[in-house]
């Protein structure tokens, strides 16, 4: 049985994306995670946000107060800092600077992590994973239409 509720883990080029450009599936996700619906938790850790910040002060400071802002709007739930001893389950799979998010995504009980990195998460896809991963477009036109379908 599909759950009737859903944890969706949001990695940080997922939010630069979907907070700067006006299209594509990146925002369409922050926009519908926007309107709070009952069966869709949005969620990021802290690990992620500090990333968006450092790269957001070193190329676009300008911008940080709107993604802020942006981020309490979408009433988005942090998950805290991974402890070092909790890393140690994700190494291998992915980049050891990645080893965080699949960390804070396990921590939050996310069902799905969303990224556009294809380099490193994306090919942690199939790994034997408490949660799917997938990128802004799968989770759009593929997943989101289906799990909407059986709630």
């Amino acid at each position: 049985m599909a759950p009737k509720s859903l944890r969706v883990f949001i990695d940080s080029n997922v939010l630069i994306s979907g907070l700067f450009s006006d299209r594509g599936a990146p925002r369409l996700l922050l926009d519908i995670l926007s309107l709070r619906l009952p069966a869709l938790t949005a969620l990021t850790g802290v690990y992620n946000i500090t990333e968006v910040e450092r790269n957001l002060a070193a190329k676009l400071p300008a911008a940080l107060p709107a993604f802020r802002s942006s981020l309490k709007k979408m009433e988005i739930e942090e998950i805290p800092l991974p402890e070092k001893s909790d890393l140690k389950r994700w190494f291998g799979l992915t980049a050891e600077k990645d080893t965080p998010v699949l960390a804070s995504a396990f921590s939050g009980k996310a069902n799905i992590l969303v990224t556009g990195d294809k380099r490193h998460l994306l090919k942690a896809k199939n790994a034997d994973l408490p949660f799917e991963i997938l990128s802004p477009a799968e989770f759009i036109d593929e997943f989101l239409p289906r799990f909407l379908k059986n709630i």
